[in-house]
């Protein structure tokens, strides 16, 4: 009797595309040996809708719409790059009301975003009820971004020289009501998931990052915090007033995907103390520049003329950009967001190039599932918090 010889050709899988509202529309082709894990390519692309081209011929007010389209979980830090760039290049100053608002939005969309990684990264480990829990503090998020801009979640909100509109009057005091009813929410999300046997069955020594190889792989954000290195442009940079406020970078130096998942919980509550102390020490004065409306305004334009005079809208200030270049970041929830903007004595800008956090932080992942289990690959792609938008932009 003959033994059936075992087969050893590998098993070709297709992960994907999923569905925006996950990931977003990523495709991973899955060479299986088994159960284990031979090699991992993933397929970008399906998202691409050419932001960087929209650029160079988008003033800067008008390409601001498009730009929350990137990473649309946290969109606030995509408006503020995209008014940094230029204010830098111009040495525009910002007033200080202006720039405690844009921290205290800064900070609230980047729980905002935290928040919207741990649901669906427990429900892709298979813990489906942190992914209702979150909604309910998100939802509070978005009635404050609601009640301040207008939009709960492409707000539109960030203006060259400061923000588009003062706090409404009773803001501050249901912000620091959602504050101080958040933290017992961070206190019942660890009660349910931190110590919970089956969660750490599964995250703890799962995709082991080193110190050099996050920073040679060029990681930011939880990622690179979360290998032992303690870098937080908040810190490092002093953009906008974070240097004011008393507050801690948090890290982890296992590298798995408990830690990061640790560095972002962390996080949350320190963004909580950034926004508390920055409400209740918010000065008074005005919240945008208006020196920089008078931009280059053509004196006498035929738009002042009488018959145009009560059009209630007028057309906005264009703003030159010298003819130099310079690269701009922010902390970005998922990593270091960074703008390289080259001017050319024109409203529009000559190159926009963008470099996303997420694009630079999932290149690590085909080596992290290698020789790991299939059921592996959601927890450390999970791990890793991406967007499609701000990958394929």
């Amino acid at each position: 009797m003959t033994v059936p010889a075992t087969k050893k050709d590998f098993m070709i899988v297709n992960m994907g595309p999923h569905h925006p509202s996950m990931h977003g529309v990523l495709r991973l082709i899955v060479t299986l040996d088994g159960e284990d894990v031979i090699d991992c390519e993933p397929i970008l692309g399906y998202l691409h809708r050419g932001m960087e081209k929209i650029a160079e011929n988008r003033t800067i007010i008008q390409y601001l719409p498009y730009v929350t389209r990137w990473d649309y979980l946290a969109t606030m830090f995509t408006e503020a790059i995209t008014v940094n760039a230029p204010e830098q290049l111009e040495n525009v100053q910002v007033p200080k009301r202006a720039s405690y608002i844009r921290v205290i939005m800064l900070e609230l969309s980047r729980i905002a975003s935290h928040l919207l990684w741990l649901g669906p990264f427990m429900a892709d480990i298979g813990a489906q009820t942190p992914f209702f829990y979150i909604f309910r503090e998100r939802e509070l998020i978005y009635d404050l971004f609601e009640a301040a801009t207008g939009m709960r979640m492409m707000h539109n909100y960030f203006r060259i020289g400061g923000v588009a509109a003062d706090l409404p009057y009773g803001w501050i005091d249901k912000c620091l009501d959602f504050c101080d009813y958040f933290l017992t929410g961070i206190v019942e999300y660890q009660k349910l998931i931190t110590r919970n046997p089956i969660f750490l069955e599964r995250v703890e020594g799962v995709g082991i990052i080193g110190v050099e190889e996050a920073i040679n792989w060029g990681l930011s954000g939880p990622m690179l915090r979360a290998s032992g290195t303690q870098w937080d442009l908040r810190k490092i940079d002093n953009y906008e007033c974070y240097n004011e406020f008393d507050w801690e970078v948090q890290w982890q130096k296992e590298g798995d995907s408990l830690a990061r998942y640790l560095v972002r919980i962390g996080e949350m509550r320190e963004s909580i103390k950034i926004i508390q102390q920055a409400l209740e020490g918010i000065p008074g004065g005005p919240y945008e520049n208006l020196e920089v409306r008078r931009f280059d305004r053509a004196k006498n334009s035929e738009w002042n003329d009488f018959e145009y005079r009560f059009i209630s809208k007028k057309p906005s200030p264009n703003f030159e950009l010298s003819k130099q270049e310079l690269y701009v970041r922010v902390e970005a929830p998922k990593g270091e967001l960074g703008i390289y903007l080259i001017g050319d004595n024109s409203v529009f800008p000559w190159r926009w190039k963008i470099r996303p956090p997420g694009f630079i932080n999932l290149q690590i992942l085909p080596q992290l599932v290698k020789r790991m289990k299939l059921a592996d690959i959601m927890t450390i792609l999970g791990s890793i918090d991406i967007i499609m938008g701000e990958v394929d932009r």
